[in-house]
């Protein structure tokens, strides 16, 4: 089975935990301890919210400063654009920052959050049946 893992460092991780809760991942106890949370969006989709120094074991890099340079941006598909509204505001509520008005492509709609630390998410709704003949 093909998955994908996102590693990302955090700050606060029961913080973090907090804020994708709120944007609607689940957490999966099994591989989450104080130092790290394993975050679940699908089947296929992780987050995992790894404290400062727990990440640093994994590279020897230095950490970006994701609140004021872009390390990378992490795009989310939903079924609808009421679906990617109510992500995006549920994440304004939990303290997320939305950096970018809604983009409209008209087949594709997309809004930006950002958690406590910087890394920015877009959400996007895409109707196929919309999609020019290019």
């Amino acid at each position: 089975m093909e998955q994908i893992f996102i590693n990302l460092a955090v700050a606060d991780v029961n913080k973090s935990m907090d804020f994708y809760t709120q944007l609607g991942f689940k957490n999966n106890p099994q591989f989450s301890d104080e130092q790290g949370k394993c975050m679940v969006w699908s089947e296929h989709i992780f987050v995992m919210l790894l404290s400062h120094d727990k990440f640093k074991t994994f590279t020897e890099k230095p950490l970006a400063d994701t609140k004021k340079q872009i390390a990378g941006l992490f795009s989310l598909s939903v079924a609808s654009l009421d679906r990617v509204n109510e992500i995006v505001d549920k994440g304004l509520k939990a303290g997320g920052i939305e950096p970018t008005p809604m983009k409209d492509y008209g087949f594709m709609q997309q809004r930006n959050i950002e958690d406590h630390d910087g890394h920015t998410w877009e959400i996007f709704y895409m109707d196929m049946s919309k999609l020019p003949n290019a």
